[in-house]
């Protein structure tokens, strides 16, 4: 039986706490030369074919004129074992370093965009913007992901969801449902 639980207002400002689509990201970019790292928390997936990704950026950071302008990126999925350079990378500004050289983050070469991999992550998706129709109004980008690239072990990695605050949470345990799903649902 289900329980109800008691229920309390809670602030709506910090609604986030609950919300939060996905793991932090670490989105890559370059442009006109330049090139650079940002924490990202808000993402979302959009369609499944073509893939389809949602990120809202904004327009204060560092990054996001360097995406709009080359219309790609490369979101890459980092581990707990990258919390603190996480952490080191939103508390920096890309117009002040190089980020790829202060944490120690190894630039690798995408093969469908001009922005790089980041060799640390667990996996890198290639992206190319499908539309812009919400950016001047929301900040929010829709990328069509071109390629990915995804390492094989850990089959379900330790990813990290931000809280605000400056608390994250841990991707927990898996549990599976599977045999409850009708096949075209999987």
């Amino acid at each position: 039986m289900t329980r109800h639980p008691k229920k309390l207002d809670f602030p709506v400002s910090q609604v986030r706490r609950y919300l939060e689509p996905g793991p932090i990201v670490l989105v890559s970019s370059t442009w006109q030369g330049k090139t650079d790292v940002m924490t990202l928390g808000w993402q979302t997936v959009m369609e499944f074919s073509p893939s389809l990704v949602g990120l809202m950026i904004s327009a204060g950071n560092h990054s996001f004129e360097l995406i709009r302008e080359s219309r790609e990126c490369v979101i890459n999925l980092p581990t707990t074992a990258l919390t603190d350079i996480v952490v080191g990378v939103g508390n920096t500004s890309g117009a002040d370093i190089d980020k790829f050289a202060h944490f120690g983050l190894t630039a690798e070469p995408a093969s469908e965009v001009g922005a790089p991999l980041i060799a640390e992550c667990h996996a890198c998706f290639e992206c190319r913007l499908h539309d812009d129709a919400l950016l001047d109004s929301y900040n929010f980008f829709i990328f069509e992901v071109v390629k990915a690239h995804v390492a094989p072990s850990p089959k379900h990695p330790e990813t990290l969801h931000y809280l605000g605050g400056g608390e994250f949470m841990v991707s927990g345990k898996i549990i599976s449902r599977r045999s409850q799903f009708r096949p075209e649902m999987l």
